[in-house]
């Protein structure tokens, strides 16, 4: 029987009844992590494992196109760009690893049987998922700066906020990617684990926390979501908490023709403007009025008044009337003066 010569399983030859058995023995666990990297690089290359860059670079690029007059600018808007960044890199990562182990399952378990060490296997994947994901990260990034999203000149760890956003990209990424490998160890088949699939999505972004109100019997299941996590990341990197909240101006600007009904009492309105250390009441305070009387008019007001009226029966109507002549009268005052003088009628007082 000639000799064999495989890659990872160097061989001894014993000789017995003369004949020649070929007894195979496997390398140790850190030599097989090289030789599963080198499988999963070959299906990267040859079995169109690489087209998950360009999908990732399609979906960074219509992401882009609706946030980039949002993100790091409003607070609205940076809330639903960090949301759908989180998004993305969750997509990103479930769908690169969903099916790489239910899919061979039968050629693991066949090595294992042989000598294979499945936690060589899985170290192996981790390994390689990882340079997968931080090259999805690189693309997203990239694209993501060419369609126009301006990132922050200064980062909250390095020098540079593009550095940091996409360190948190990434680990999203990387976290959802071993979310989806472990339910792929589960799963039978690929069918199992593509059914399974977008229950695991919808989980992640309803319970995130971000973009719907939660009832509190649903927050512990928050604390178990990885976009929970991304989304609080991404929204204090991006300075969230000082940008602008334009939502509120807005409605504001567009009831600004709208009438408002509502019922005050006259106390109400006076205490108001009898506040003088309001600079809007004191404006309204100074607020001046002029009105026109005759001279009868001027003799009727001062009559209803009981200090004025005690002074004409005092001086006469006919001297009153000769100092204030015949023309009309025009009286000068403020609302100030008008809102004392009610005052302090009301507290049983003359003016």
């Amino acid at each position: 029987m000639p000799e064999t010569t495989m890659e990872n399983m160097p061989e001894t030859t014993q000789e017995k009844s003369g004949e020649r058995h070929i007894t195979l023995r496997y390398r140790g666990r850190g030599s097989q992590i090289w030789i599963y990297l080198g499988k999963f690089l070959r299906m990267f290359v040859y079995q169109n494992d690489w087209k998950v860059l360009p999908m990732a670079a399609v979906i960074a690029g219509l992401v882009a196109m609706v946030t980039r007059f949002m993100f790091f600018r409003t607070m609205e808007g940076t809330l639903m760009s960090a949301f759908a960044l989180t998004c993305v890199g969750i997509w990103n990562g479930c769908f690169n690893s969903i099916q790489v182990i239910c899919r061979e399952r039968d050629v693991v378990k066949r090595e294992h049987r042989a000598g294979m060490h499945i936690s060589s296997y899985i170290i192996a994947h981790l390994i390689y998922q990882a340079l997968l994901c931080l090259m999805q990260t690189a693309v997203t990034v990239y694209v993501m700066r060419r369609v126009g999203i301006e990132f922050p000149e200064n980062g909250l760890f390095t020098r540079w906020a593009v550095v940091d956003i996409g360190f948190t990209v990434f680990l999203v990424t990387y976290a959802a990617d071993a979310l989806s490998l472990w339910i792929s160890s589960l799963a039978r088949n690929t069918t199992t684990a593509m059914t399974i699939m977008p229950f695991v999505l919808i989980f992640q972004l309803v319970f995130s926390g971000g973009m719907l109100t939660l009832p509190e019997w649903s927050k512990p299941l928050t604390d178990m979501t990885i976009s929970r996590y991304g989304l609080t990341a991404l929204a204090a990197q991006a300075d969230y908490n000082s940008r602008p909240l334009v939502s509120a101006w807005s409605s504001l600007i567009s009831m600004r023709n709208s009438d408002i009904t509502a019922t005050v009492t006259v106390g109400q309105v006076l205490d108001y403007l009898a506040d003088e250390e309001n600079p809007g009441a004191a404006e309204l305070r100074a607020v001046e009025f002029t009105q026109t009387m005759t001279s009868e008019q001027v003799l009727s007001l001062l009559r209803s008044d009981e200090r004025t009226a005690n002074v004409l029966r005092t001086v006469g109507d006919e001297v009153l009337l000769r100092a204030i002549g015949d023309g009309p009268v025009e009286i000068r005052f403020t609302l100030g003066e008008v809102v004392d003088g009610m005052a302090a009628k009301g507290r049983g007082k003359s003016p």
